[in-house]
């Protein structure tokens, strides 16, 4: 390969190490339901899927919440002894070069693996050069909409049956993603309540 002859995959790679801002919702530093062991997830702003009876509806909306680079967000909230890093949303992957650089923070300087929810499908995500290199940084892809009508009967981290879970490296099973609960209620320090999970409390 000569020249100017590069790909679009290799294009991506020389653009990972800008600077790339992340508008996020929230954090939970730890959380034992959104995949497997201690995880911290980040939930990014913003989303158009709209699906009816979606867990986090406040993440639609394209507006700013709290911008933050990767390297605040684990600097502000990394806790030792995690396993991974799961991200959520809104959608990710409307914000696509922050994941990419979360993604490749969390594998390379942290030693975490990686799991990521997205409403797109993968064949779609696949077709793009920017979805392929963040690929090469996700453990477990988990795609589709949420379709209310197809709620996840077991305790399998999606919330229905028409998600997908697409294993990208040799990391997870099936198994792995088989969770003791379907909701999890997280007490903050200063007495907030945050629900996290696959279903809803009353």
């Amino acid at each position: 390969m000569t020249g100017n002859n590069i790909s679009d995959e290799q294009r991506v790679v020389t653009l990972m190490n800008h600077d790339a801002i992340i508008n996020v919702h929230s954090i939970i530093p730890v959380s034992r339901i959104n995949g497997p062991g201690k995880r911290m997830v980040v939930f990014f702003q913003g989303c158009r899927n709209k699906c009816a009876g979606c867990f986090n509806p406040e993440t639609h909306p394209f507006i700013r919440i709290a911008e933050h680079t990767p390297e605040t967000i684990f600097t502000n909230f990394f806790r030792p002894g995690i396993e991974g890093l799961t991200v959520s949303g809104g959608d990710p992957f409307y914000q696509r070069r922050g994941l990419l650089r979360l993604l490749k923070s969390a594998k390379e300087d942290y030693g975490l693996s990686t799991v990521v929810y997205t409403g797109f499908t993968y064949e779609r995500l696949a077709a793009s050069a920017y979805c392929r290199v963040i690929f090469r940084y996700t453990d477990v892809l988990i795609d589709g909409k949420f379709e209310e009508a197809r709620r996840e009967p077991t305790m399998l981290a999606r919330g229905s049956t028409n998600q997908r879970l697409h294993f990208l490296s040799n990391r997870y099973r099936e198994e792995d993603f088989i969770m003791n609960g379907k909701v999890e209620l997280i007490v903050g320090s200063d007495g907030t309540i945050t629900q996290t999970g696959f279903s809803k409390v009353a």
